[in-house]
């Protein structure tokens, strides 16, 4: 049976039917203050004057690495003082990742919406835990997740009393290093009452594709970002960087922060020629 599809909202995050393109964009890791500083001023400027509701993205820590010598991030307190900054500097609402319940709160403090990663989708207590702020929940559908499978994911978030739910879509799992996309899980994500994020930066990655660290290919980004417009989804996250090949975490897959407008004005024209098809 399909779900009424809601917006979902929360003070300046809005996501869903009836509102603008979402789009959340950022550094897969938090970077020094300087240069987190730096690139979230860029982007904020590349939106500027778009019809979009944009948050900044970015991770205190990334618990799933290829390798122990991999970056992770430079931590809960250091990585939410340097996001907070950018919130209150800047005005611009973030998005963070948790990777353990006792993390959940402290990053409610700081971000507008607490996302789930792909491959801590199923655990109970981090859902419920993350469901108990009243923020915003973005769960990423993990890589060995058919769409009918977030279904249960949806209903512990609801029955944690959150009803602000998202599922982001990034690709399937599909032999060595290789992720596809079915563009159907769009629809039929939307069919069980939640609004739709694709992820088109992580959507192009090659899991372990360098053996110690992930591959991918960012020139596919656009590509996808573009068939998920005309498909149909409530808004789009992207890995910018001011230099990806400089990138401390998914340097191969991140969008090269300057070709950021281009793409989102490309979206913007297909989203509206699609709903005007409908």
């Amino acid at each position: 049976m399909k779900s009424e599809l809601k917006p979902v909202t929360d003070g300046r995050v809005a996501i869903g039917p009836g509102y603008p393109l979402f789009v959340t964009a950022g550094l897969c890791i938090v970077e020094e203050e300087e240069a987190t500083l730096r690139q979230a001023e860029a982007l904020k400027r590349q939106v500027e004057g778009l019809p979009i509701s944009f948050v900044f993205k970015s991770s205190f820590d990334k618990a799933n690495r290829s390798s122990l010598s991999s970056y992770r991030g430079p931590g809960m307190d250091e990585g939410l003082r340097i996001l907070a900054k950018v919130k209150e500097t800047l005005d611009l609402p973030i998005l963070t990742d948790v990777h353990e319940t006792a993390q959940c709160a402290a990053a409610a403090e700081v971000a507008d919406v607490l996302q789930i990663p792909a491959f801590l989708c199923r655990q109970t207590d981090l859902l419920l835990a993350a469901g108990a702020t009243g923020r915003i929940i973005n769960v990423k559908k993990g890589q060995f997740l058919a769409p009918h499978d977030v279904k249960p994911l949806i209903a512990k978030l609801h029955e944690s009393g959150c009803d602000k739910v998202t599922i982001t879509e990034r690709g399937v799992s599909f032999g060595y290093n290789t992720l596809v996309n079915d563009f159907r899980a769009l629809p039929q994500i939307r069919a069980l009452g939640v609004p739709v994020i694709f992820d088109a930066t992580h959507s192009v990655q090659q899991p372990g594709g360098h053996g110690e660290r992930s591959g991918g290919d960012r020139t596919m980004v656009p590509f996808l970002a573009r068939a998920a417009a005309a498909v149909g989804t409530d808004g789009f996250f992207f890995e910018v960087h001011e230099d990806p090949t400089r990138a401390r975490s998914d340097a191969d897959n991140a969008l090269l922060l300057s070709d950021l407008r281009p793409l989102l004005e490309t979206l913007l024209a297909i989203r509206e020629a699609a709903e005007t098809a409908e």
